[in-house]
């Protein structure tokens, strides 16, 4: 090796320094697949298996991009879109049907290094919501846009729109079809039943990057029937969706008007910054304590600096999975997998 090439080293060395953050983040990402009435007796061997690929395809293309150096957004965009890509989930090609037989999307996304957050709701064209709320986030001075509105933008933004029969999948429309029916019978008009559907397959990361930055992102199609508009809590920064590297990044899944009422994402966040509980702590107290009180039902996914995550949820099921550094994930359907 030659004195030349060593100087070039060198120089190369020292105009990219090499932060503490950089040397010790344990990149980690966490998803979910939406909580609720999982269990074994109603999982055939085939479907069950197919959940565990589409949740460790996610889990690994997230992975991907967190090895490679780039940020804790790019992996929880790219993780969530393996699942909006997915029919088995209640988000994007998945998505549930309102009332009156549309697929009414909702999603958001926040960097917890900058603390700026974007986010989309009630959508019918845009194939990906994650991919529509990051633009938000990044070419918007907005948090929030809805309907039409967030359509023209995203159409600007040249993210990929699809004609609404996209979304139309067999096993949702059948859903819908039942749930009407039910509501007749029960006299349930003008609101929603409760708990609204005894699955909630909203998707959901979060992500540690090799700079130590958090980030976190939900992506929901709603609840079957739902009627007048109504929006959930994954768009609602706070509620369903939180990241700061002061404390954590969350993604939450479950009866999104408990979710919305008690903030659950943000309590979870302020909990640990100035209570000083753990990640584990947290969670723990809010989905597995707070909420049961309430009778919300659901579960989250919550992260911090230091790699450490928790899964709580207070349903019979989560989809759910993690991976670290080093590079295998870790799949999990049932509470006996804890």
């Amino acid at each position: 090796m030659t004195r030349a090439f060593l100087t070039f080293l060198l120089m190369v060395a020292v105009a990219t320094p090499v932060t503490a953050a950089e040397r010790s983040a344990p990149i980690t990402l966490v998803i979910h697949g939406g909580a609720g009435t999982i269990t074994r007796a109603e999982m055939t061997p085939e479907l069950e298996a197919e959940y565990r690929a589409a949740l460790e395809l996610s889990l690994r293309t997230g992975y991907e991009r967190l090895k490679d150096g780039r940020s804790a957004v790019d992996a929880v965009e790219a993780s969530i879109r393996v699942l909006e890509n997915s029919p088995l989930f209640n988000a994007g090609k998945g998505a549930v049907f309102t009332h009156e037989g549309t697929n009414e999307l909702d999603a958001a996304i926040m960097d917890g290094r900058t603390m700026m957050a974007g986010a989309v709701a009630g959508i019918t064209i845009i194939r990906n919501p994650i991919s529509a709320a990051r633009a938000v986030l990044e070419k918007s001075p907005h948090v929030i846009l809805i309907g039409r509105g967030a359509e023209v933008f995203a159409t600007a933004q040249g993210l990929d729109i699809v004609d609404p029969s996209y979304f139309w999948t067999e096993k949702r429309w059948k859903q819908l079809q039942k749930a009407l029916v039910d509501e007749k019978r029960e006299g349930a008009i003008g609101r929603l039943p409760d708990p609204p559907d005894p699955k909630y397959g909203t998707v959901g990361a979060v992500a540690l990057d090799r700079q130590g930055n958090l980030a976190a992102g939900t992506s929901t199609g709603g609840t079957t029937n739902k009627r007048f508009g109504r929006v959930g809590d994954a768009p609602i920064v706070g509620a369903g969706t939180y990241a700061s590297n002061d404390s954590c990044a969350v993604s939450a899944t479950g009866h999104g008007e408990f979710f919305i009422r008690y903030t659950v994402a943000r309590d979870i966040a302020a909990r640990m910054e100035f209570g000083g509980a753990t990640v584990a702590e947290a969670a723990d107290q809010v989905v597995m304590k707070k909420l049961v009180e309430a009778g919300g039902t659901g579960g989250v996914i919550a992260l911090d600096r230091k790699g450490r995550f928790a899964m709580p949820f207070n349903t019979s099921g989560m989809y759910r999975g993690s991976i670290g550094p080093d590079g295998i994930p870790h799949v999990k359907i049932y509470a006996d997998e804890r």
